[in-house]
């Protein structure tokens, strides 16, 4: 059987693997020339945080041990108020954590992986047409121009968030979609290595400059260095628009960002040569048409600041190698199990991605805010079994469907409020009078439950 994937990107790269080592010829088509030849160009390579969900997915397809060799590990958030005071704001528990890992460096990897396990890479092959009747795809060789079919009994569409495949298949009727976007955009920044080659801050932790309505965020990388990314509105003051020369962005930083002003050497070079680059997120329905069918991105693209676009990328393959397994290969079947799974959840995070935003930019910086997350993490110590807070659940517990992990956080604030309202516990948790309030509150709530994940944990 033959499977034609549209994009050789991260989800697409794994899901050639994955499809591979179950006995499929695959082939990929590439609208880009090969990275690992090629430059990169600099200024959208938001650098990832890999999390349980990405990590199980590549643990099933054998290659987890060799991604997390290219990964640093982030224990915490530290956050830079503006006098660049430090604050550490712990992931999880003890010894958890999310992965920084370069987007290149990633891709490259899981495409030579690929490659290994017998998939076909065509780069520079732009798609321009698919026949869901036929299940038929028209390539363009960007280098000449000409145009070729190729028949495969199944094609996926891995190609982002402004999937080729996606559009040819919203002239269906009755195909739903919406793309909205944020009155922010991003641009790449970056520091570089300390003279020794060290790091110039904690390596080992998530940066962020939250500034009520605007972030700069800092990620490592293996050399030392780390990628930055400032989130800004595109209008107002402060807005991208208003930052028109090296006197404006110099004036801008040293107002909001004094600490960091120094780490950035090449700061005037890279604000003016990187794009400034919109946040899209995308629904749509249905994922299939007969034998041709989305994922990751195209599917479902969401704005990064959960950092789980990727992690929902790989889970998506997760769950579809669960549901062929399901239905023994059953290509249509399982490509509409596979949606009937996915599509709440590919929603929910969308949602959780842009109130996350809010939460990273204004609210960690917030003393209110600040004390409702410590009690949370009290109440996840206390009673592990009825309590988990949200980031733990969409982060750490890859088990629990977005979806799941979205009406259960809903359920956790309402019981938060209702445990602040009793004095005792609203003065100081920790007292004897306060536990004994605490535990009687919580001998009434129910230990956690949720909907299977996929199939496989029916």
């Amino acid at each position: 059987m033959t499977v034609s994937i549209s994009g050789a990107g991260l989800v697409g790269s794994l899901l050639a693997t994955m499809l591979a080592q179950r006995g499929y010829s695959v082939k990929m088509f590439e609208r880009r020339p090969d990275m690992r030849s090629a430059s990169i160009s600099a200024g959208k390579s938001i650098n990832l945080a890999m999390s349980n969900r990405g990590l199980r997915a590549l643990q099933i397809a054998g290659l987890d041990k060799h991604i997390q060799s290219i990964a640093i590990p982030m224990y915490c958030r530290m956050m830079h108020d503006e006098q660049g005071n430090l604050r550490e704001q712990p992931y999880g528990t003890a010894g958890q954590a999310i992965n920084s890992v370069s987007r290149g460096e990633l891709n490259k990897t899981l495409m030579s992986i690929a490659e290994q396990h017998g998939v076909t890479i065509e780069f520079e092959q732009r798609c321009v047409d698919i026949d869901v009747n036929s299940t038929t795809a028209t390539f363009e060789r960007t280098d000449s121009g000409e145009r070729y079919n190729v028949k495969s009994d199944i094609i996926i569409g891995a190609d982002g968030a402004f999937s080729a495949v996606r559009s040819r298949m919203q002239q269906h009727d009755r195909f739903a979609y919406s793309q909205s976007y944020l009155d922010h955009s991003y641009k790449e920044l970056h520091i570089p290595p300390a003279a020794d080659g060290g790091f110039r801050m904690a390596k080992n932790a998530l940066h962020i400059w939250p500034r009520h309505s605007f972030m700069l965020i800092a990620l490592p990388n293996l050399d030392g260095s780390f990628t930055c990314t400032l989130f800004l509105a595109h209008k107002g003051n402060p807005g991208f628009e208003s930052l028109k020369t090296e006197a404006d962005v110099q004036e801008f930083f040293e107002r909001y960002f004094p600490d960091v002003l120094p780490l950035m050497p090449t700061l005037m070079e890279d604000f003016f040569t990187n794009p400034e680059s919109s946040l899209v997120t995308v629904k749509c329905s249905p994922w299939t048409m007969n034998n041709v069918m989305l994922i990751g991105d195209a599917a479902h693209a969401v704005v990064p600041f959960y950092g789980q676009g990727m992690n929902c990328g790989f889970e998506d393959c997760r769950v579809l190698l669960d549901c062929l397994t399901e239905t023994h290969d059953s290509w249509p079947e399982a490509m509409q199990l596979y949606m009937q799974y996915r599509k709440p959840d590919a929603d929910a995070i969308a949602d959780l991605a842009i109130e996350n935003f809010v939460e990273m930019r204004d609210k960690v910086a917030d003393v209110h805010f600040l004390r409702r997350k410590q009690l949370e993490a009290f109440l996840h110590q206390r009673y592990p079994d009825k309590f988990v807070p949200q980031y733990s659940l969409v982060t750490f517990h890859e088990d629990v469907p977005y979806s799941e992990a979205q009406r259960i956080s809903r359920a956790n604030a309402q019981l938060v409020d209702s445990l602040l309202e009793i004095q005792e516990v609203k003065m100081d948790w920790t007292s004897g009078r306060a536990l004994q309030a605490l535990d009687k509150a919580m001998s009434h709530v129910k230990p956690l439950s949720h909907s299977p994940i996929s199939p496989a944990h029916r």
